[in-house]
C-alpha cells in the first residue's frame, strides 16, 4: 500500500488543510457505516476518545465508574482525569470482565453512573446479559472497543458490531491495532446526536462555533494525514480480521495440547488483535522464546487495582485472583495477518520443545 499512501499524503499536503478536513469526514462516515452508529467522531487517540465519551456522558466528580482491572491502563485513568472513581471487578480466565460480577456490584452499589465493559485483545464481551442488567438499573456502557474493531455480539438474537451496543464505544487506531493509523488516532462511536456533538465540541477546547466556548475542551483532533492513511488500510480490514481468524486456529491446532489457548465462544466474534496464551510457565518459556528469537509481549504484567498511581483507590492484593493470575500467567505471540505458516510452525515448535523439556 506504500504508493496508495504516499499519493493519498501528497494530496493532503498539496491542497492545505491538514486538520478536520476531507480526510477526517471520510474515515468518520467509513467507521459509522461499518459499525453500524449513527455517529463517529475522530479524536486524537484512544485514550482521548474514553475520557471525552464519559464526560459527554455526563461523568462528573464524584461519580462512580465500573469497569475491569484487567486492562490499558487508559480504561480507567479516563475515570480520574475527570475526578470520577473507579470502581473494579474482577474478570473471566478468558481475559473479560465477569459480567456476574458486574450485576453483584451494581446491586450493591447504587452509585455506578457508567460501565466500561473492554473487548480485550479482540474478543467481545457478553455484551446481551450485560446490556440487560444494566438496562435494568438505568446505567449506561461505554464500551472500550479499542482492539475490538470489526469482533461482534449477539444482542437479543441480532448481532452488532462492538462499540455500537451501549450508548457510546470507543475505538484506537494506536499502529498496531488491527486498523491502525501511523501515529495516535481515535474515534467515538454512538447514536446519539447529543453524546455527538459534545464530542465534537469538546476535541476542539469546547467550541461548538469558532472562538465561542461553551465549556473548557481539549486539543483531541485526528490530523488529515492520520485519516488518509486510514482511508487507504480501511478497505483491506475485514480480509485482515479473516487472516487473523485462519492464524489464531493455526495456533490453537499446534498448541492445544501444550499451553492454554483463547476460546471462541459460538455467540461471539473474536479478531484476534492479540494471540495471548497462558502458562504457569510464562516467564521461563518468554525468554526462552527470546533467546530463540521469538516476539513476545505481556499483557498486563501489573493489574490496574496494584498500579501505584491507583493506590488511593484502597485495593490489595488478593482482591482480584483472577486478573492478578492472568498478569502472572498471560503471554502474547506474533499474530499478524501475513505471518507464513511455517514462521509459525517455528513459533509453535519452539513452545512445544520447552514445554516438553519442563514437563
Amino acid at each position: 500500500m506504500r504508493e496508495e499512501m504516499l499519493k493519498k499524503i501528497d494530496e493532503t499536503i498539496s491542497n492545505g488543510v491538514v486538520i478536520l478536513g476531507q480526510n477526517v469526514e471520510e474515515i468518520e462516515e467509513k467507521i459509522a457505516n461499518y459499525v453500524g452508529t449513527n455517529y463517529a467522531v475522530a479524536v486524537g487517540n484512544g485514550s482521548d476518545a474514553l475520557l471525552l465519551a464519559l464526560q459527554s456522558m455526563g461523568i462528573e466528580k464524584g461519580d462512580h465508574v465500573l469497569t475491569t482491572p484487567y486492562t490499558f491502563f487508559a480504561t480507567a485513568s479516563a475515570i480520574t482525569r475527570l475526578g470520577a472513581i473507579p470502581i473494579f471487578v474482577d474478570v473471566n480466565e478468558d481475559f473479560n470482565i465477569n459480567v456476574d460480577l458486574v450485576k453483584k456490584q451494581i446491586e450493591s452499589d447504587k452509585s455506578i453512573k457508567v460501565v466500561i465493559p473492554v473487548h480485550l485483545f479482540g474478543k467481545s464481551v457478553n455484551m446481551d446479559y450485560l446490556k440487560s442488567v444494566c438496562d435494568e438499573h438505568g446505567i449506561k456502557i461505554l464500551e472500550d472497543a479499542a482492539q475490538s474493531i470489526g469482533s461482534e455480539a449477539l444482542v437479543d438474537g441480532k448481532k452488532f458490531k462492538t462499540g455500537a451496543i451501549g450508548e457510546a464505544g470507543i475505538l484506537s487506531f494506536f499502529p498496531t491495532k488491527n486498523l491502525g493509523a501511523y501515529g495516535d488516532a481515535g474515534m467515538v462511536l454512538t447514536n446519539s446526536e447529543e453524546i455527538a456533538k459534545r464530542v465534537k465540541s469538546l476535541r476542539v477546547h469546547g467550541a461548538r462555533q469558532k472562538y465561542v466556548h461553551e465549556e473548557i475542551g481539549y486539543n483531541s483532533r485526528m490530523d488529515e494525514i492520520q485519516a488518509a492513511v486510514l482511508n487507504v488500510k480501511f478497505s483491506h480490514l475485514d480480509e485482515w480480521i479473516d487472516a487473523r481468524i485462519k492464524v489464531a486456529k493455526r495456533y490453537s491446532n499446534l498448541l492445544g495440547d501444550f499451553v492454554q489457548c483463547p476460546e471462541v465462544p459460538g455467540d461471539r466474534t473474536y479478531v484476534f488483535h492479540q494471540y495471548v496464551i497462558k502458562t504457569k510457565a510464562r516467564d521461563d518459556l518468554r525468554e526462552y522464546l527470546t533467546n530463540e528469537g521469538v516476539g513476545t509481549a505481556i499483557y498486563y504484567p501489573i493489574p490496574l487495582h496494584l498500579q501505584k498511581c491507583f493506590s488511593f483507590l484502597g485495593y490489595k492484593n488478593g482482591d482480584f485472583p483472577v486478573a492478578e493470575k492472568l498478569s502472572r500467567e498471560s503471554l502474547a505471540i506474533p499474530i499478524f495477518p501475513e505471518i507464513k505458516p511455517d514462521e509459525q510452525e517455528y513459533v509453535a515448535n519452539k513452545i512445544k520443545s520447552y514445554m516438553e523439556v519442563r514437563s
